[in-house]
Formats: C-alpha cells, sequence, structure tokens
C-alpha cells in the first residue's frame, strides 16, 4: 500500500480538504508537509504523539517533514479544544519550552541531511508590524467564518477574548510563509485544528494562487472516554524522564485496556500493520501484545536500551508474559535474554579498589557509587524507610557495609525501591 493508504489503515485520517488529491499529492512528489506544536510547558506528554508518530511515518516514506514549534503562537494561546484562556507565561518561559520540546521531537524525527527542517513561528511572526499584517491578510479572512469555527463557536458563551480570536490568523500565516519559503503543500494536525488549517490553506490560495491541502487526525481517546495519555489517577504522561520515569511510561503502556492494544500498537509501532493484527489477536496472548506496545513506544521515546531495562525490571517484579518467546515479532525485544534476566539487568561497574579495606563499603556510599542516589545520607535515608535490598535480602541497617565478600558469585543485585535497581559488578 502507498503511504497514503497506510495512514488511513492505521487509523491517522479523520478530515481532508481533497482525498483524491492529498493521495496523489503523496504518490508522485516528495512532498513537504508541517505539524506546529506550541511550547505551553517543557515536556510533550502521551497525547501529543499521534501527529508525532504521522509525521515519522511520512518521513519514512520519504517526505520531509517541517516541524514548527510556536515561540510566537504560544504568546496569544489556542483557543482550540479550551472552555478558558490559557495563562499568559513570560518570554523567557516560551523560550525555555521552545528549546525542551525542539529537542524532544528531535528523538522522533530524523534531521540528518536535509531530511526535515526544524523552525518556530517567533522568526516571522515577531517581525512583521500589526498594520502590515492588517493590510497584507486582514482583507482575505471573514470574521463570519471565523465565528463559524468549532473552535471560536464553543468559547462564545463563556467568552473569547480578541487576542485568542487571532490565533486562527496567525496559524493560517504560518502555512503561507512555510508555503512561500519551503514549497510547504500539506499541513497535519489535531482534529480540533480543521477550522484553523483550512483558513490556511484558503490564505495560501489566495496570496499565492497555490493549491495546498490539510489533513486532520482523530483525537484519541481511552476506554473512559477521556483524552488518552493520562494515567488512571488523572496525570499527564510525560517524555520528560524526570516527570515520568522511563519504567512508569512504559507501565503505563502495559496496563493498556485489552480492547485498545491493536489500535494504540498501530499508531504507536512501526511494526507492520499484518504483523500487529495477528499479535493483537484476541484469542492469542494479549498480555505478550501489551509487552511489545510498551517496549516498541519505550523505543521510540526513550531508546532501545531503556526500554529493554524496563522490560526486564517489570518481567522480574511482575513476570514476563511470553518467557518461551512463542509469539513470532519482528520486534527487537525478542533479543532480549529472558531466560537469564542477570545478563540484561541495568548494570554499575564499580572499581574493586575501594574494597581494598577489609572492613568494605557502607551500602549508603553503594548505593552512590551504583547510581542509585546522590549522597550517601540519601542512601541511609532509603535504607532506614526500608527501600534497600541486596539480592532479594533487605538491608536494615543504616550503617551496614559491603565487602569484597559479598561478591563471591561476581556480582550483587542492589536494589532502593520497587523500580531502581542495579546489578553491581567489580572492574
Amino acid at each position: 500500500m502507498n503511504i497514503y493508504q497506510e495512514l488511513k489503515a492505521r487509523g491517522f485520517c479523520y478530515q481532508q480538504t481533497d482525498e483524491e488529491a492529498i493521495e496523489k499529492l503523496l504518490t508522485t512528489e516528495q512532498v513537504k508537509f508541517y505539524v506546529g506544536f506550541d511550547p505551553t510547558g517543557n515536556s510533550l506528554h502521551v497525547g501529543h504523539l499521534l501527529p508525532v508518530m504521522a509525521m515519522r511515518l511520512m518521513q519514512k516514506a520519504g517526505h520531509i517533514p517541517i516541524v514548527l514549534v510556536g515561540g510566537a503562537t504560544a504568546q496569544i494561546g489556542d483557543p482550540s479544544g479550551r472552555i478558558s484562556a490559557r495563562p499568559m507565561m513570560t518570554l523567557e518561559t516560551i523560550e525555555e519550552n521552545v528549546r525542551c520540546l525542539r529537542n524532544q521531537l528531535k528523538r522522533f524525527i530524523d534531521d540528518g541531511d536535509g531530511k526535515a527542517h526544524f523552525v518556530n513561528n517567533a522568526d516571522w511572526l515577531c517581525k512583521i508590524g500589526y498594520i502590515e499584517m492588517l493590510r497584507e491578510v486582514g482583507s482575505i479572512f471573514s470574521v463570519n467564518r471565523m465565528l463559524a469555527q468549532e473552535s471560536v463557536k464553543s468559547r462564545l458563551e463563556n467568552g473569547l477574548s480578541f487576542l485568542e480570536f487571532n490565533y486562527s490568523i496567525l496559524q493560517g500565516y504560518d502555512f503561507y510563509i512555510l508555503n512561500r519559503d519551503f514549497g510547504c503543500k500539506l499541513e497535519m494536525g489535531g482534529q480540533d485544528q480543521w477550522g484553523n488549517m483550512v483558513a490556511g490553506t484558503e490564505l495560501v490560495r489566495r496570496k499565492s494562487g497555490n493549491e495546498v491541502q490539510c489533513m486532520t487526525i482523530p483525537l484519541l481517546m481511552n476506554s473512559n472516554g477521556q483524552k488518552f495519555g493520562k494515567t488512571s489517577g488523572g496525570t499527564n504522561v510525560w517524555l520528560d524522564v524526570n516527570r515520568t520515569s522511563v519504567f512508569d511510561y512504559y507501565q503505563f503502556w502495559r496496563n493498556s485496556d485489552d480492547a485498545q492494544v491493536e489500535k494504540l500498537m498501530l499508531y504507536f509501532s512501526p511494526l507492520p500493520i499484518d504483523e500487529i493484527k495477528r499479535i493483537c489477536d484476541p484469542a492469542g496472548n494479549i498480555n505478550r501484545a501489551k509487552e511489545i506496545l510498551a517496549y516498541e513506544a519505550t523505543c521510540l521515546a526513550h531508546g532501545e536500551a531503556a526500554a529493554r531495562e524496563a522490560f526486564v525490571t517489570a518481567g522480574t517484579r511482575f513476570g514476563f508474559a511470553d518467557p518461551e518467546k512463542k509469539v513470532a515479532t519482528t520486534s527487537s525485544i525478542l533479543t532480549v535474554d529472558t531466560a537469564n534476566v542477570q545478563a540484561e539487568l541495568p548494570t554499575a561497574e564499580i572499581d574493586g579498589a575501594v574494597f581494598d579495606d577489609p572492613a568494605g563499603v557502607t551500602v549508603a556510599k553503594l548505593l552512590v557509587l551504583a547510581g542509585l542516589c546522590k549522597s550517601n545520607s540519601d542512601g541511609r535515608r532509603l535504607i532506614q524507610g526500608g527501600a534497600v535490598s541486596i539480592d532479594d535480602e533487605k538491608v536494615a541497617d543504616p550503617v551496614a557495609a559491603v565487602t569484597r565478600d559479598s561478591f563471591k558469585a561476581g556480582s550483587l543485585t542492589l536494589r532502593a525501591g520497587k523500580k531502581n535497581f542495579r546489578r553491581v559488578i567489580l572492574k
């Protein structure tokens, strides 16, 4: 199937300006297309990932993504999907958020050798004067049409500021600039952006005579009818490991509802469609399907090494769904040695010279050397809290020590809490 058919088969297509024209465009040209992200925070969360995954598929098919981080539009605030205005952020906060989001997006989008463009709309929107903007595009935008947009209509009852009302104009102007300067012919975004996106296609046509297209991606909901991307406790699942650990990120996917596993794997894994449908067959091993989903999603967000560690950590604690690897898959999860978990555990190598003293090294210091805490005092607090164990034996004494004899088996497993542990070996 061609790339447009694959996007449809995976569920990415919701609305298009001209389905036939878009399919022809994507199958006859190398297309530059764009997706915009406003830096309203310093991290993306899982709920932002659907258009990112569509971009990855498009790039894999040879098209060139333009990743726009809206340093200017974030100063205005998008009213789409909101019942009240966003809080105003300082310019310094927006600038830092732009930097963070660009770094996160580069984990998913290959920007080498002209394969992608990363842009900030502050580079043009913050340089144009108010009167100049009014004269250039003001006569093209119909107030009646803008009022009919769902993002505007839904806010009129509760109040919509003139500031937010301008957002559609700015987003449309982005498309015009990207078409003019980069030859961008397609915009992709969430279904709540439809009105803003269509406004952009109209502006490009009226200003330059060029025909451009837009395509929206459906909003993803969980089984409870809420926006996808939150834990059962209602908190966002972030890409920033300081806000959501890699283990918790993995477990979010691992705990997906059975009925949604196939849909999520079609969206959030690169595995072939026919393989996904086979793996997710309700008559098969649904828990193995969840492991593969969690592993692949974590690979994309945090890298294969982190995904392997999270998979082994979860499997060591809760058990592996397919220890004999009976479920055929092209996922690299098959290369993880679940029969010899010790070999797959996150490992810390420590200089054996620190054990030259017969008294050994305190467990608190060993926690620091293994990277499980930052200071000896942190280590003692973990021990006093009952969170530390060595080879599954809890350490109760805050001044307990480990000697070279503790490594008779060649290594030991040091735990600090349920999720953090290291296989410690001497070098």
